[in-house]
């Protein structure tokens, strides 16, 4: 809490109570559990006053901080990684982030060898050659990979894993399965007849480069693109158990534990026990039903509130792909789409979907080539005549309007007007400061036919930062104005974040869970946002592109009317 106030650039007592509050408990010598097992009243130690007792009290009884939680939807949590390298502390990174936008150690590595960070008063020549030296450390460990990535060779391995008549059951665990953007390596967990046999195929799978480790019911390889995979065989009767254990982040899984622990129940991958009897394991919803849990999503399993939420009957009914009804954000050849809107429409038909927006690109993006109001205008009418000749499926008429760095639209009103819904986007000026980047955007917000805000952040998985933007303020405002965020399927963007989508579901502005999609093949990046809302909280509810065409046309005309 302490860093990440230092940062943010709250009151400098703040960050030093919360400071000197973890030096007190780090100073004990005895587990605080204890202490206050035996009537301690943390107040009566230095530096501990009552609403610092109170969240020492509820970090030991869930695990978890709220408090902190909220806070890191202020401050990005890339940052705390920044906190890591030797020699940067909170105010250096903070002057890091305010002054360059720097979030990771690729943006702070790109800034060092351009020259940036000289600039910035407490970064000498020494300091900077320490940085990049823990950063090419930081480089040496296991690289992350776009989960879109590892997908197919994922799958491609399992499908293989499957050929073995031995394998009874197989599950990819970790973080892939919690459907992160990023993931480090691959956990597979099996159930066999015959251990030794599986382990034996699965080190001959054709793409394994490098055998690491080889036992009767385990193994870890290189696959050929660099990719660790670990296999565990576990017995049946221990599959959901083992696949709790081994799916959850470690924060989820750690208070997993101590609510074990809290009934007089040991948990670990081998099942739940009542003492020496074992009650649970053999499905995941067993040992979450031992626990007096409903069965959590594997995407919710990150220690942010889902087991208090699953103890309150809060857990949302999570959106699936099915529920979707449409897309509204497609481009084609008329900008820099590959496709006519016809080939489009077709290719949406066939994943069900029952209507699309052709939003190609308005005139300031050039290298997009931009539709002029000439151009848009001819548009409109082949939409118009397309819906003529398609059965059971609308086309609504849309653009991806540029943002000006002075917050207007790249088109004026008397084009907007014509169409079913604008998207805003930004796609120049990204280092503009937070208050500036934040500002324009609130501006064309304001516009009278602004519908939905684009890939809001504007990042690039490894390729490009996210602008600076103050998002919590983006959503409040996009609840006054009762229009909509977008969720950018494209696997680069993922955009918004899940964070920012709990964010936005809880003050209960709507996502549109859009393709982006330049090709016919691109719709299907729609399960790639879908994930996304999951991990962001999102139920059917919450999702613009999940209501029929009716209940949606009332909601996008109210927010062009709204202003």
């Amino acid at each position: 809490m302490a860093d990440l106030l230092d940062i943010q650039g709250a009151n400098p007592f703040r960050a030093r109570a919360y400071r000197n509050g973890a030096r007190t408990v780090r100073g004990l010598g005895k587990d605080v559990g204890d202490l206050l097992a035996h009537g301690l009243d943390l107040t009566t130690l230095p530096g501990i006053g009552t609403d610092l007792a109170a969240k020492i009290v509820e970090i030991r009884e869930t695990g978890n901080l709220k408090a902190l939680e909220k806070l890191r939807t202020q401050v990005p949590p890339t940052l705390e990684d920044l906190l890591l390298i030797p020699g940067l502390g909170p105010r250096r990174v903070q002057a890091l982030y305010n002054s360059l936008n720097i979030q990771n150690l690729d943006g702070l590595e790109r800034a060092i060898r351009a020259g940036q960070v000289q600039e910035l008063h407490g970064f000498g020549a020494k300091i900077q050659e320490q940085i990049l030296a823990a950063i090419a450390s930081q480089r040496r460990k296991k690289p992350r990979r776009l989960r879109s990535v590892v997908a197919p060779e994922a799958e491609a391995l399992i499908a293989y894993m499957k050929e073995s008549r031995a394998v009874q059951q197989i599950e990819i665990a970790g973080s892939f399965r919690r459907g992160k953007d990023m993931v480090g390596d691959l956990d597979i967990l099996a159930c066999a007849q015959r251990s030794a046999q599986v382990v034996d195929h699965f080190v001959n799978y054709p793409q394994v480069t490098r055998i690491t480790a080889q036992g009767n019911t385990r193994a870890s390889v290189v696959l050929t693109s660099g990719l660790d995979v670990d296999l565990r065989i576990v017995d049946r009767s221990s599959f959901g158990s083992a696949l709790q254990y081994f799916t959850g982040s470690k924060a989820h899984s750690i208070r997993v534990r101590r609510l074990a622990q809290g009934k007089d129940l040991k948990l670990n991958e081998y099942g739940v026990f009542r003492g020496a009897r074992k009650i649970a394991g053999r499905t995941e919803a067993s040992v979450y039903r031992a626990l007096g849990l409903p069965l959590i999503p594997p995407e919710l399993r990150e220690a942010r509130d889902e087991i208090d939420a699953a103890r309150e009957q809060r857990l949302p009914t999570l959106i699936e792909l099915g529920d979707l009804h449409g897309d509204l954000h497609v481009h084609t050849a008329a900008s820099d789409g590959h496709a006519d809107i016809m080939s489009m429409a077709n290719a949406a038909k066939k994943l069900h979907l029952q209507y699309i927006a052709i939003t190609d690109h308005s005139q300031h993006l050039a290298v997009a080539h931009g539709l002029s109001e000439k151009q848009l205008y001819r548009q409109i009418e082949d939409i118009d005549k397309a819906n003529e000749n398609v059965k059971d499926f609308t086309l609504l008429k849309g653009i991806e309007v540029d943002i000006l760095e002075d917050g207007r639209l790249d088109l004026p009103d008397h084009v907007l007007a014509k169409l079913d819904l604008v998207v805003g986007a930004i796609h120049d000026h990204f280092h503009l400061s937070r208050d500036k980047q934040t500002e324009r955007i609130l501006r064309a917000m304001d516009h009278r036919y602004f519908s939905i805000l684009a890939h809001p952040t504007g990042r690039l998985l490894t390729q490009r930062e996210p602008y600076a933007v103050d998002i919590p303020r983006i959503v409040e405002h996009a609840r006054a104005r009762a229009c909509f965020l977008e969720l950018n399927s494209q696997p680069q963007r993922l955009d918004l974040t899940d964070g920012d989508c709990r964010l936005a579901r809880d003050q209960g502005v709507l996502i549109a869970i859009d393709s982006d999609a330049h090709a016919p093949n691109d719709l299907a990046c729609l399960a790639n946002g879908v994930l996304q809302g999951r991990r962001g909280w999102l139920a059917k509810s919450d999702v613009l592109n999940a209501r029929p065409l009716p209940e949606l046309r009332g909601l996008l005309q109210a927010t062009m009317l709204g202003n």
